[in-house]
């Protein structure tokens, strides 16, 4: 029977959990989500969200990896053989990630380089859409699609980011993703806190805090509590979805780390530890970009409105802008800034290519480098499409969908079939009892009513804003190929995986976690 690795250490296994959760959307994506919901208001909808689902569903994932000892399929397994299809579909969703993922980790790398250089010039948009991305005109139409060929400058970082990945992975869970996480966290946050240092002391800098942190509590009240937004309910759909999408949650990961932790370690602790390190560069990231976008604005006589933006058109149009406008040491702030996107980027790509690696490995029997071999390898093929002129475009289609239909959607059915249809108590004892503290029962009440009812909510308003508005007004053809078809395949190939292949010999976990 094969040995199973464990992490050496519960500082490793917390590092390496943060260094997953810590990813892109800290840096680019909470920022503006507080601003656009409230500001200083967003935050109590934030940790009602945190408390109520984020830890909860944590914890249960601590729980489930820790009771089954394996792969999110193989543990889920245990608790039912009907559940085993539920693991697949998240280590699916991993895959679908994983390959596009990667890109923007590329991307991270290239404009790295350009900090030094300035070489994006003063048009960032023309430089990142038209020079580096090379979309085509025309990229998406009724009549099909205009790839426009692949672009070698994003394929070598891409060569590059997927070397890195191979030998961290090939070396396994102690010698090379605890290993990596020791060193690449901590570096992490001293780049963020000189980031931030910087960016506080800049002309205008209060100006984008006030805008950031004022808060607005008439954004997230009802009517009938004083709320001046129709719609304040968005506000907590946003902080859930935050929350879910931050932790690394709801997708297999959680479940695939604590498999490799000693049966004697820390659970509850552990997951409050990583909970609020997340939360807090969540907040450190949020000082530093907002203290940037009100100098940009200062220096431009724009508006904050005018210059905050989120997700791509934040990190590689309205930064590299900023950069520019920097008197001096323009290119070492910007190589921090893109430097800090490479490493959280690169640790959450690890994370959640060792999903599908665990997956591979525990069902087939077959030996790790047997494993990485396979995954990284199909993942490596499947990710050349985001490389093409029309790479940015599949992305944008490809992450919407798998994030809403899919995440979400498989999170509900994780809520639901595990509280509801196994002995949901037997988890939370098990935990408690090699835990510093105990969680009450109030834990089982946000895995069995309050977080299905949240994503439950969630789904209906997603597919109902599908229905009214297509998305970012994508043709059907697109919509439909990249989106839902491609969710509904990670579904059927869950059940194919789950039900035409046998379990061989499961791996055998080291005993004392060495």
């Amino acid at each position: 029977m094969k040995q199973r690795d464990q992490w050496a250490s519960r500082t490793g296994f917390i590092l390496a959990a943060a260094g997953s959760a810590i990813g892109l959307g800290n840096i680019w994506r909470f920022p503006y989500v507080v601003y656009g919901n409230g500001g200083g208001a967003f935050l109590i909808p934030y940790f009602f969200a945190l408390l109520t689902a984020g830890i909860p569903i944590l914890l249960l994932e601590f729980g489930i990896g820790r009771k089954g000892g394996g792969s999110a399929p193989y543990s889920l397994s245990r608790l039912s053989r009907k559940f085993e299809w539920l693991g697949w579909w998240q280590a699916l969703i991993c895959f679908v990630i994983t390959t596009y993922y990667v890109a923007i980790v590329a991307w991270a790398v290239s404009y790295f380089f350009y900090s030094f250089n300035l070489n994006w010039g003063s048009d960032t948009e023309g430089f990142l859409f038209g020079t580096y991305l090379g979309v085509p005109e025309g990229v998406v139409t009724e009549n099909g699609w205009n790839f426009g060929g692949i672009q070698w400058h994003i394929l070598l970082p891409l060569v590059a980011v997927w070397a890195g990945v191979y030998y961290v992975l090939s070396k396994g869970v102690q010698r090379g993703i605890e290993r990596v996480s020791k060193i690449f966290m901590p570096i992490l946050f001293i780049i963020m806190v000189l980031f931030v240092i910087r960016a506080v002391t800049l002309p205008g800098a209060a100006v984008g805090l006030d805008h950031l942190f004022t808060p607005d509590f008439g954004k997230i009240l009802p009517g009938f509590l004083g709320g001046t937004n129709p719609e304040w309910y968005t506000v907590w759909m946003a902080a859930y979805g935050q929350i879910f999408f931050s932790l690394s949650i709801a997708f297999a990961i959680m479940i695939t780390y604590s498999s490799y932790i000693d049966k004697k370690q820390d659970v509850n602790n552990s997951g409050f530890i990583m909970a609020f390190s997340n939360s807090g560069f969540e907040f450190l990231a949020a000082i530093g970009v907002f203290a940037a976008i009100g100098f940009m604005a200062t220096t431009s006589g724009m508006d904050v409105s005018e210059v905050a933006k989120a997700g791509l058109g934040l990190a590689f149009v309205v930064f590299p802008q900023i950069i520019n406008s920097f008197p001096i040491l323009n290119g070492t702030f910007g190589a921090l800034f893109f430097l800090s996107l490479v490493i959280a980027g690169f640790t959450s790509l690890i994370s959640i290519i060792e999903v599908l690696i665990a997956a591979v490995r525990d069902k087939f029997n077959i030996s790790r480098q047997a494993s990485v071999n396979w995954v990284v390898g199909i993942c490596a093929v499947v990710s050349l499409a985001y490389t093409t002129g029309a790479g940015v475009v599949l992305l944008d289609i490809v992450d919407h969908y798998i994030n809403n239909f899919g995440i979400v959607i498989a999170g509900l059915f994780e809520v639901i079939l595990i509280g509801w249809f196994t002995r949901l108590a037997t988890i939370r004892e098990e935990n408690n009892l090699v835990s510093d503290f105990r969680i009450g029962r109030w834990w089982d009440v946000m895995i069995k009513v309050v977080t299905p009812l949240i994503l439950i909510y969630m789904s209906y308003k997603n597919f109902e804003q599908w229905l009214n508005t297509p998305y970012e007004g994508y043709p059907l053809h697109a919509q439909l190929t990249f989106g839902w078809i491609m969710v509904a395949l990670t579904i059927v190939l869950a059940f194919v995986l789950a039900y035409a292949f046998r379990w061989k010999e499961p791996m055998k976990p080291k005993q004392g976690g060495r």
